[in-house]
Parts: C-alpha cells; structure tokens; sequence
C-alpha cells in the first residue's frame, strides 16, 4: 500500500521535476495558452541552461586572461597602459553582470534585472568605445615594434577586435529592441557574451600551434550546437533568433580572416595607424 501510494505521487508531478521531459499534448498550442505547470518548466530549464552557459562563459574568460590579468593582480598586471587597464575591467564587469541578470530571472527578481538592463546598455556602448580604441592603440603599438609579427599581420589583426566589436553592438542592439520578447531576448544577449568569447579561447595555451580560424570553429560550433540542442529540446523547433545569430556570428568570425589581408583592409589599416597616437 505504501509503494503504491509513493508511485502515485511521483506519477503526479509536474514534468520539471522529473529526470526527463517527455512530449506533452500542451505541446502544440501556443505558449500562452499552455497550461501554467508547462509554462512553469521551461523557465525552470531556460533558467537553468541559461545559468549554466553564464558559467561557461566566465570560465572561458577566466582561463584565457588569468595568467595576465586576473591572477597577475588585475590593475596590478603589467598591461601596456592605463586604457588597456579600464578595458579589462568594464569587459570583466559586462562578465559579471551577465550572471547577475541571469541570477535574477532564476530568483524571480525581474523588476531589479530591468532595472539593470538599462545600466548594461550603457555599459555595452561604452565597451564598443574602449574595444575600438584598445584594438587601434595595439594596431599603433605593434605597428612601430612588431617584434614576431610583420607590420601586415599586425594590420591584419586589427580586423579580429573590430569584428568582435560589430557582432557585439549588433546583438546588444537587438537584444535591446526585443527586451519585451523573453525567448528572444535572453538568446540575443547570449549571443552578446559569445562575441566576446574568442579573445578568452585565442589566448588558451592549447591553441597556440593553430590559425584563428581553425580555433574558432573547434570553440565555437559545439556552443552553437548546444543552443540549437537546446531549443530543439524545450521548444520542439530551432528558433529563429537562434539561427541567424549563429549564422551571422560564424559568417563574421570567419570572413574577416581572408579580409583583413585584402589590399583594402590594409591600406585602410595603415590609414588608421597614422593618424592615430598610441596612449603608451
């Protein structure tokens, strides 16, 4: 009787607190007219996932800045001036403040992430200003002293930051514009730390012997394929946001390698370094 009675209970509860999640007839009606236990699971797993790829992210950057930054005392680290020092910390501080967004839709304080998303937004334009003038003040730097580089790859490794700064404003952009539309949205801002991902994987030890492009392909596809998983799993489609973010975000990454090399990008490069004054 008591077995019987605890197999009654357990077959009673809601999906989302089971080992699994098994199709549901709700499943085909729109999200607004599912029952609210549905609706309740899968903020449940998105606040789960989401959380979890907010670890990931602080992992990747921790890793890849931490013998130069993070574990070299951080405004105490040897950085080459003071402006590369306030870049590190404001992109640290987007980092940090990603998890907490995140944290507060898992704590249900979505009055206070609102709140805060406004203070993002401001600090995402002013990290699009410090990208563009740290990514031109190495452009300046290295130009004059190439030491292992010729001045045409410091040209051409310009174009990396400025791409990572385009892919970064596009989908803070958007992310802003569909702050109204949750699935959409949290994706959108997703995508935003993604942006930033490549300058924590291009500094990965284990990656030294392999061209960016290569690196970015081995990092980011499995992300991008974990999201797509994702959203096949919980919503039973690959959403669309999903799909042209994750086209446009591998379209840049990769398209930017053969132009930075084009006597365009050089000569436009080259145009930016002389008329730029380093702030070492």
């Amino acid at each position: 009787m008591i077995a019987a009675s605890i197999r009654r209970a357990i077959t009673t509860l809601p999906p989302c607190f089971m080992g699994t999640r098994q199709p549901m007839p709700e499943d085909t009606l729109p999200i607004e007219k599912r029952p609210m236990v549905s609706r309740e699971c899968n903020l449940s797993y998105d606040n789960r996932f989401f959380a979890g790829m907010a670890v990931v992210s602080l992992v990747v950057i921790f890793i890849g800045f931490a013998r130069t930054y993070y574990l070299a005392g951080i405004f105490k680290a040897p950085l080459p001036n003071l402006l590369v020092h306030v870049h590190g910390a404001v992109f640290s501080l987007w980092v940090l403040l990603f998890i907490t967004q995140v944290s507060l839709i898992t704590v249900h304080r979505a009055d206070l992430h609102r709140r805060l998303g406004m203070f993002g937004f401001g600090l995402a334009c002013l990290m699009v200003i410090l990208g563009v003038l740290v990514a031109t003040d190495r452009l300046v730097r290295h130009a004059a002293n190439p030491c292992t580089e010729t001045v045409e790859e410091v040209r051409a490794f310009y174009a990396i930051p400025l791409a990572d700064m385009l892919m970064f404003s596009t989908f803070v952009y958007l992310g802003f514009r569909n702050r109204t539309h949750p699935a959409v949205h949290k994706r959108l801002m997703l995508f935003t730390t993604f942006a930033l991902l490549d300058a924590g994987f291009d500094r990965w030890s284990i990656f030294d012997p392999y061209p960016l492009p290569v690196v970015h392909v081995v990092c980011f596809l499995p992300l991008l394929a974990v999201l797509m998983a994702y959203d096949w799993w919980s919503t039973r489609k690959l959403q669309r946001v999903t799909l042209w973010a994750s086209c446009f975000l591998v379209a840049v990454q990769q398209l930017r390698h053969p132009l930075s090399h084009t006597a365009v990008w050089q000569a436009f490069a080259t145009w930016v370094q002389t008329h730029t004054i380093s702030f070492h």
